[in-house]
């Protein structure tokens, strides 16, 4: 994959995750940056930052519960360490931090 596959692939993925965090019921407030940065903030002002990562070719995800790091596997981006799909990992992760279920489609 070359850059500008990874950046468009990236892009769509951070614009999944907006639209997922649009319609989502928990109490929170997001914003998508330019440069490919999604800073989604809680009730108790924690944050976690999703962001695309060129040089690596990954999309990053930081939270309270630690770093994460998603390479693409076909259609889907996986966790390097565990395999997780990164939609699966941020609807838990963000369901910690908000304090309530959320699913991420």
């Amino acid at each position: 994959m070359d850059d500008s596959e990874f950046n468009a692939r990236a892009d769509r993925t951070l614009a999944r995750i907006e639209a997922a965090l649009e319609a989502c019921d928990a109490d929170l407030d997001f914003e998508l940056a330019a440069g490919g940065i999604l800073e989604i903030e809680f009730e108790d002002g924690s944050k976690i930052i999703v962001n695309r990562h060129g040089v690596a070719r990954e999309i990053w995800v930081a939270a309270r519960a630690g770093g994460f790091h998603f390479r693409a596997d076909g259609d889907l981006w996986r966790d390097t360490r565990d395999g997780a799909e990164l939609m699966e990992k941020l609807s838990r992760l963000v369901s910690q931090q908000a304090g309530q279920a959320v699913t991420l489609g």
